[in-house]
């Protein structure tokens, strides 16, 4: 943490006030770099800072779509891709592939450090809007609202990739320097807080039409993953069931349509850089007519689908050079001049397993059964009939969310992890071990802060 806190606020100015927040917002911005007391007494600049923030949680985080982000990272660790980086590189994305990484690893490090950016940042913009005298109590509240939904979704990464880790509130650089780490069952009281304060602050209707920000539904998603992770199935069932009300969404029949960026599906996506620009997924998924150079899917992954299922038809192609033939995920379709296109994070299919997933842990089986159907019926999937039992049934939904999320914000790993079989990997992953629930602490960190040891078991 120490080897990005000194920098934070630079970087937040920086990228806020001189780079015109990659266009996710229309501001005529400064020349040069400006007061911090400047920036969150207008409104233009502060939501500039605001919008800096989403560029970074597109471009370098733990929910991005790129090559540093959960979505590619996990499911290359998990069984959802294989690695064809050769032997050797330097990124460390072989190792996760193969269960060998080290404190040393730079994906790890990577990971670790683009996250708690993120969470400075949040924290300065927390901070600024609430020492603000010239801005509105709406507008500071909404502002307010988003940066800690925002940090609350990368701790809950970090929690479920490292464990224990550091929490923070603060700008401070000499505190935040030499945190010790935050027990998970302490953190999740704060995660838990947080949102509750968050769910105060932002209105259910979306400032955006293109849902680019986030609502109080997000949060109240959010809020039902951490306690699901706590088993508190009731009230989680409250949050999802009000989303799950509400009229804004609405299950997309089409699999064809489930990743154009006008959907009622979509709770909240993230807009590329630029006009016209492929989905980051897109730019680091994509092969075709050549042997793939980074990742394909995996032969298991593969193997999980029927042939009837559409998503199987819809959201992965074949790539045949020579003899040999390889599958590559084909939900976002753009590879070159891009529409239609966005980054989904959150979408209403995720609710609906969810709350399948919920019913079921309270063995309210007939009612948990319409959830998951809607999902198998969508990709012409028989619906599953009212003998099953409840842990039959959650099987089904583990295997339903591989099925509709693969590739998608670590959801493999983190499935795996809420069911508590993580161990299952070691039929297609071979190194893998009890310890391997959990990454290292990145070696640099534990140098500069040996306040962040005991490193975690098994490094």
């Amino acid at each position: 943490m120490k080897t990005i806190a000194a920098s934070f606020l630079i970087v937040l100015l920086i990228n806020a006030l001189l780079q015109s927040c990659d266009n996710m917002l229309e501001v005529d911005l400064p020349a040069n770099q400006i007061a911090t007391e400047y920036v969150f007494n207008n409104l233009q600049s502060a939501d500039a800072a605001l919008a800096s923030l989403y560029g970074n949680l597109r471009d370098n985080s733990p929910i991005s779509g790129g090559a540093g982000g959960s979505g590619i990272l996990l499911g290359n660790y998990t069984d959802d891709l294989d690695c064809y980086s050769p032997a050797g590189e330097s990124t460390g994305i072989r190792d996760l592939y193969l269960n060998i990484q080290n404190d040393s690893n730079a994906a790890v490090l990577g990971y670790w450090t683009a996250a708690y950016k993120e969470i400075y940042m949040s924290n300065a913009i927390i901070q600024g809007m609430e020492q603000s005298t010239g801005i509105s109590e709406k507008d500071k509240g909404r502002i307010i609202g988003e940066a800690i939904l925002i940090r609350s979704l990368i701790y809950y990464y970090l929690m479920q990739v490292f464990g224990d880790i550091p929490y923070t509130t603060s700008t401070d650089y000499t505190m935040n320097s030499s945190l010790s780490r935050m027990p998970t069952s302490d953190l999740k009281i704060r995660i838990k807080d947080d949102l509750i304060t968050a769910l105060s602050l932002i209105d259910d209707l979306y400032r955006n039409t293109e849902r680019i920000f986030p609502n109080k539904k997000v949060v109240q998603l959010v809020l039902a993953k951490i306690y699901m992770s706590d088993q508190q199935w009731d009230q989680a069932e409250a949050l999802l069931g009000d989303i799950l009300s509400s009229p804004l969404y609405s299950l997309e029949p089409d699999v064809n349509k489930v990743f154009l960026k006008s959907g009622s599906h979509i709770l909240w996506q993230i807009k590329p850089k630029n006009a016209n620009d492929p989905t980051q997924e897109i730019q680091s998924l994509y092969f075709v007519n050549a042997a793939p150079s980074r990742y394909a899917l995996s032969p298991s992954l593969i193997s999980s689908f029927s042939v009837e299922d559409k998503r199987k038809q819809n959201w992965i192609a074949a790539v045949t050079v020579g003899n040999n033939t390889w599958y590559r995920a084909d939900k976002y379709k753009n590879r070159t001049t891009n529409a239609t296109e966005y980054s989904i994070i959150f979408r209403i299919e995720e609710v609906y397993l969810m709350m399948s997933e919920v019913l079921a842990k309270q063995n309210k089986i007939s009612q948990a059964l319409p959830f998951i159907n809607a999902i198998r019926g969508r990709a012409g999937l028989s619906a599953i009939n009212d003998n099953i039992t409840a842990d039959s049934l959650s099987n089904e939904i583990l295997l339903e969310n591989r099925r509709e999320f693969f590739t998608e914000m670590g959801h493999r790993f983190l499935d795996l992890k809420q069911a508590g079989r993580l161990q299952y990997l070691v039929t297609d992953k071979p190194n893998w071990k009890s310890f391997s629930a959990l990454w290292p602490l990145p070696q640099k960190e534990l140098l500069l802060n040996p306040n962040l040891n005991p490193q975690n078991n098994g490094y």
